[in-house]
């Protein structure tokens, strides 16, 4: 017998210990005014599962006359607090429940009160379920990483994104807010996927918007003007390659701003270069070394989700190193070109090496396919062995998929007039703005449909993969 299957109930027990009226020894003051909200708690529970509140009560001696222990804490919101106070009662947090930037709160909070088992579990679940929007979100990440030495996995996450990606963190929304000592370090490397005058534009638009008040067009700066944004920038910009830059970028994007830059150091040396760029003795800026990365015209799947499937096309595993940066060519949009077969046989027959891809409606699912052969319209069964099927159930965690591998060569695709791309016999068919995956097929090793076997269609699209 599984000891664990008690462990349920022990949980629901403790919650209602919480829960209960007439038992509790202290109360919590949590909030700051207007925010303040009360909480009971049992000091017994608080001092074995917090090493925070247990220093507060081991500090603070209750006296003997039965007056109540009383705890401030004015750092953290009521309502995660709340949140907080179940999981030291229960030992269970359902994550699922909360949005993102609550998870951090709650992770910081965790912090607060000493809770590391918390701090583990919570960093592992962003980085394995939140990567995107971690990355979407770089600044908040990096800021609350860095404050606190609990949280060395989130650290090693952006430490990693800063030397691998560098570029995500300039593409992000909140890149304007990073400190200068992430930008600096980000212009110094030398695996930016971008050119160097993107680069350029980038720090300046960080430097401009440091100092809202400037003019945004650099004819209509005072010399003061110029000072601030020379003040601002002075320890990025002698990190940027501008050697690398055109003459024409040199003189479009560069020289209106020419008073923030260094006079004697780099001024007068980028002019002479410019006027003379055969004289390599004058070119010092290395170049970039951009590694490549995924670029995806898709209303459905991200860069993520492509190198993935680049992976299972060359049959490797979700840790393997990437083999093949493939390109996805779009052929067709359903909500650009329509949802009928007969366009899909117009646009796609005699196609080899295509990805479909389908958003299923009123969910995040998303569904697809792997064809290495062509489509036809001859009522006609194609034989591979190398065609799969899949499924994302979550989007913005490419590790929760089903991955089906064709088990019947022979009947790996279907082909026909009246069907868009089908997979197996039924394992997967699109027929207009309609989807079914059958589960009684076993044409692929995995049925990836999930709970429902008919589906409607948001959007879909197809993709012929070429070698880059």
């Amino acid at each position: 017998m599984d000891d664990n299957n008690l462990l349920p109930k022990l949980s629901q027990n403790l919650i209602e210990i919480l829960n209960d009226e007439e038992y509790y020894d202290v109360t919590i003051e949590v909030g700051n005014d207007p925010y303040i909200k009360i909480f009971r708690a049992h000091m017994v529970i608080l001092h074995y599962r917090s090493t925070c509140l247990r220093r507060i009560l081991s500090t603070n001696k209750r006296k003997n006359d039965g007056t109540l222990f009383h705890i401030k804490l004015q750092n953290i919101l009521p309502e995660i607090f709340q949140i907080i106070l179940r999981y030291i009662y229960s030992g269970r947090i359902t994550l699922e429940d909360y949005d993102t930037s609550d998870i951090i709160k709650i992770l910081v909070a965790g912090s607060e009160l000493g809770l590391q088992e918390l701090i583990t579990y919570l960093q592992s679940f962003l980085i394995k379920t939140k990567a995107s929007w971690m990355e979407q979100n770089f600044n908040l990440i990096y800021q609350t990483s860095f404050k606190d030495d609990s949280f060395l996995e989130l650290q090693k996450f952006c430490t990693n994104l800063i030397n691998k990606k560098p570029n995500k963190i300039f593409k992000s929304p909140s890149f304007s807010s990073i400190p200068e000592k992430l930008l600096v370090s980000l212009i110094q490397s030398d695996n930016l996927q971008m050119s160097e005058i993107q680069v350029w534009e980038h720090a300046l638009n960080w430097g401009l918007a440091q100092s809202p008040e400037l003019p945004s067009d650099p004819t209509n700066f005072s010399k003061e003007d110029f000072k601030t944004l020379k003040n601002i920038m002075r320890q990025c910009i002698p990190f940027i390659r501008f050697h690398n830059l055109s003459s024409e970028e040199f003189s479009n994007k560069v020289l209106p701003y020419r008073k923030i830059l260094p006079k004697d150091l780099l001024y007068e040396d980028l002019l002479k270069y410019f006027m003379n760029p055969n004289n390599q003795s004058i070119r010092e800026s290395k170049p970039r070394m951009a590694t490549k990365e995924f670029n995806i015209d898709s209303e459905i799947i991200t860069s993520q989700h492509a190198e993935l499937i680049s992976k299972w096309i060359d049959k490797l595993e979700i840790t393997d190193d990437i083999r093949n940066m493939y390109e996805f060519k779009l052929l067709l949009r359903g909500s650009r070109d329509g949802f009928i077969s007969k366009k899909f046989h117009e646009i796609c027959d005699n196609q080899s090496r295509t990805v479909t891809i389908i958003k299923v409606k009123g969910s995040k699912e998303i569904l697809g396919g792997y064809n290495p052969i062509e489509w036809k319209s001859d009522n006609s069964y194609g034989i591979t062995c190398d065609s799969f099927i899949f499924s994302f159930k979550k989007p913005d965690n490419i590790e929760c998929y089903i991955l089906g591998r064709v088990k019947d060569e022979q009947h790996a695709t279907y082909n026909h007039c009246d069907y868009g791309p089908s997979f197996g016999d039924g394992d997967l068919d699109l027929l207009g703005d309609h989807c079914s995956c059958d589960s009684l097929s076993w044409t692929y090793e995995y049925y990836i449909g999930g709970t429902i076997e008919k589906f409607l269609v948001e959007e879909y699209e197809v993709y012929q993969i070429n070698n880059s």
